[in-house]
């Protein structure tokens, strides 16, 4: 039951409310949402690749850059201590969002229609926008500075763990 009332403290995030900081601390529910992303990442990613061992090496980095850019860009806001809160607030929103994307994929797998891709970058942009919008309210730093910080999270997260998986591939 610990792990509902959690989700209902950290669903509001998916509506750009609340603030990361002031959310339960709550590594038992940061592990479930670690595991869940990294479930539902390696389906997405399986999907696009239909190769599994590919999937899996590029979900793992992705996982660990996701983890390792939260850490150093608190370590260098000096706020390490929100660790907890906030990766769990950037994977849950990413757990949601993804839960989005897989019909559009399905979608877009039968048909390639043109709104399939438009739903595909609405949804893109709404994860930059959860975020940006998280990394503002744990960083305290202006709209700008978050939006570009959340460019560069995913910049390094994603593309850089595609990179990675492809030179090893």
């Amino acid at each position: 039951m610990l792990a509902i009332d959690n989700l209902r403290q950290f669903i509001p995030l998916c509506w750009l409310k609340h603030n990361p900081l002031e959310l339960t601390r709550s590594t038992a529910f940061l592990k479930q949402n670690l595991l869940f992303f990294y479930v539902i990442e390696f389906l997405i990613q399986t999907n696009m690749t239909d190769d599994p061992f590919e999937s899996f090496l590029e979900v793992s980095f992705e996982t660990a850059f996701t983890l390792v850019f939260i850490g150093l860009v608190l370590q260098l806001n000096k706020t390490l201590y929100a660790f907890v809160q906030t990766t769990t607030a950037v994977l849950l929103c990413s757990n949601i969002v993804s839960l989005f994307i897989i019909p559009v994929l399905v979608w877009l797998t039968i048909n390639q229609y043109l709104l399939s891709y438009y739903v595909l970058a609405l949804l893109f942009i709404w994860e930059l926008a959860l975020i940006a919008y998280i990394f503002r309210k744990t960083l305290a730093i202006n709209l700008s500075a978050s939006i570009a910080l959340s460019a560069v999270y995913f910049i390094l997260v994603y593309l850089g763990s595609f990179s990675i998986g492809q030179m090893l591939m």
